[in-house]
């Protein structure tokens, strides 16, 4: 892609209007843009960091047997009177064609409890586990953390139906490794931590991710010894590690990237959804729910890896693998370049700009944050000027050693 001809604009300062750092350097560096509170456009490049976001959790949830389906956002009073959450604070409520009352989905276990009624009868039919990448709507008293709280956000949310506690338990297990996967392809594993929190009506504990960030909304109890935590709403009741019983348990901030619950049968009794067993008997589905926002996701990638000139992108959700910049008056050298690394298959953003100064490049360079940075001017001669951002060291390198780096 040539970054004359690419769909975005930046920003000389920080909007006057965003609170977080992630929203801040977002809609400066041209990611996305904000409509209104809690709900934001992504423009070419946001996109490609979401997409790539959400590649990688699709991945490893078919890896689990996920399989992926597609469910509505506008759905009817009628189910979610049966779960008796209709007046939750966060549903957003409108009036469709004769005046028939609609909500805009913020999570779907109204939604797929019916759908697997449909599909699953026989103790044959189990376990299944679906999963959808979907927009979804919250009615959020305080959007003001740009992609960390939004009004219209992207979620992933997994659904698993099982015959008894033990199965459900079983793959509850498989997916907390497939969250672990995910968190290290997104290079947030080591800083990211499973935490302790309430079950609420469904069991004695549910699981949030929990991304350790000192501007997190989120106050968590961590176990150095385990790397796990509890959660502030827990920590009365919970006062050592669940895990060890360690008793010093240091606060932090962070920011909730997944949660994971273990829902029994709160939805199957609510739709009455149960299977025949080997016995011929009827038994209630036994049902696990697994969520994760990738757009939340990318707001908090950016919250903690950036410095005080842009974003710092771990390689897999970089927009493009490389940023190739020119600053030599002949552009040619750095157009033969740019075709080697498309012929190679390699991504590249090429700042080919003619009006932009060496100073506004190299600025914007890593205001957006690319992985790797090349550069081709007059005092390189025939090399390449390497550097990765985030680190300090710059390499001159051949045309072949640059593509040997990126392949």
């Amino acid at each position: 892609m040539k970054q004359s001809q690419l769909f975005y604009r930046t920003l000389k300062e920080f909007p006057k209007d965003e609170e977080a750092i992630s929203a801040k350097m977002l809609v400066r560096a041209g990611y996305i843009d904000k409509l209104m509170a809690g709900v934001y456009q992504f423009l070419p490049l946001g996109l490609r960091v979401l997409q790539k976001i959400e590649q990688i959790i699709r991945e490893e949830m078919n890896a689990v047997g996920g399989q992926e389906i597609l469910m509505p956002a506008l759905q009817p009073r009628e189910i979610w009177e049966k779960t008796g959450r209709w007046d939750m604070d966060v549903l957003f409520r409108l009036k469709g064609a004769g005046e028939k009352d609609l909500a805009l989905g913020p999570t779907h276990e109204e939604t797929v409890t019916p759908l697997a009624q449909k599909i699953i009868f026989s103790y044959k039919d189990l376990p299944k586990a679906v999963y959808q990448i979907q927009t979804k709507f919250r009615n959020e008293p305080r959007a003001k953390s740009g992609l960390l709280r939004g009004r219209e956000f992207r979620m992933k949310d997994l659904y698993s139906f099982h015959i008894n506690q033990k199965d459900l338990d079983q793959y509850y297990e498989k997916v907390e490794q497939a969250y672990e996967k995910i968190w290290e392809r997104l290079g947030l594993d080591k800083i990211t931590v499973k935490t302790y929190a309430s079950g609420g009506t469904f069991s004695k504990y549910s699981h949030e991710y929990q991304t350790l960030c000192a501007t997190g909304e989120d106050t968590i109890y961590l176990c150095e010894k385990c790397h796990v935590a509890v959660n502030k709403e827990l920590i009365n009741e919970q006062k050592t590690c669940p895990e060890c019983g360690n008793k010093k348990l240091v606060e932090k901030k962070a920011i909730e990237v997944g949660n994971i619950f273990k829902l029994g049968t709160k939805f199957s009794n609510a739709f009455n959804f149960k299977f025949v067993d080997e016995k011929n008997q009827e038994q209630p589905i036994i049902m696990g729910c697994y969520g994760l926002g990738p757009s939340r996701a990318m707001g908090t990638l950016a919250e903690v890896f950036n410095d005080d000139k842009g974003i710092i992108w771990p390689e897999n959700v970089s927009p493009f693998k490389a940023h190739l910049i020119n600053l030599k008056k002949d552009v040619k050298d750095a157009e033969n370049l740019y075709n080697q690394l498309i012929k190679e298959g390699i991504d590249v953003l090429f700042d080919d700009r003619e009006d932009a100064s060496a100073g506004q490049k190299l600025s914007e360079a890593d205001l957006i944050g690319i992985t790797h940075r090349l550069v081709v001017s007059e005092k390189t001669g025939d090399k390449i000027e390497y550097k990765k951002r985030g680190e300090k060291e710059v390499k001159l390198m051949s045309d072949k050693e640059i593509i040997k780096l990126l392949k």
